[in-house]
């Protein structure tokens, strides 16, 4: 079933916007496939969000490349987080949060805020579903 495409940015300076940021998110993504504890999902879905504003021929490039895309295609299509990839980031964040503690020693105030939006990060990945759910109209 195909979702309803959304429109293109109505000017063209924002478009240009959207398409160099879009440039910039995959760039990174790419990058954060070979740096460790980089993340590389989170770019690559921003990538496809603003390649949707401004390119749909790049959008349909990275949508359908084979590596890069199914995984932004199942995140479009149901939220899903692959189990590993919740692990490869809430590892991350973790080892971030601990890197962070002991190098910055902060103040309590600035730890609790530092660990308050961590925590809700890792929630936010914790919830979401590791597998498609099944759809309704294959039966």
């Amino acid at each position: 079933m195909n979702e309803p495409t959304p429109p293109l940015a109505r000017n063209r300076l924002m478009r240009a916007l959207y398409l160099v940021l879009g440039l910039i998110l995959l760039i990174t993504g790419i990058i954060g496939i070979f740096v460790p504890l980089m993340p590389t999902t989170i770019f690559l879905i921003l990538a496809a969000w603003c390649f949707s504003k401004s390119s749909r021929r790049l959008e349909s490039w990275l949508l359908g490349h084979a590596t890069l895309g199914p995984t932004i295609v199942n995140w479009r299509k149901s939220g899903v987080i692959p189990l590993r990839a919740k692990l490869m980031a809430c590892t991350g964040m973790a080892v971030g949060f601990l890197i962070f503690l002991f190098a910055a020693h902060p103040a309590w105030w600035l730890f609790l805020l530092v660990a308050a939006i961590i925590g809700g990060c890792a929630w936010f990945v914790l919830s979401r579903p590791s597998t498609p759910r099944p759809s309704e109209d294959a039966a």
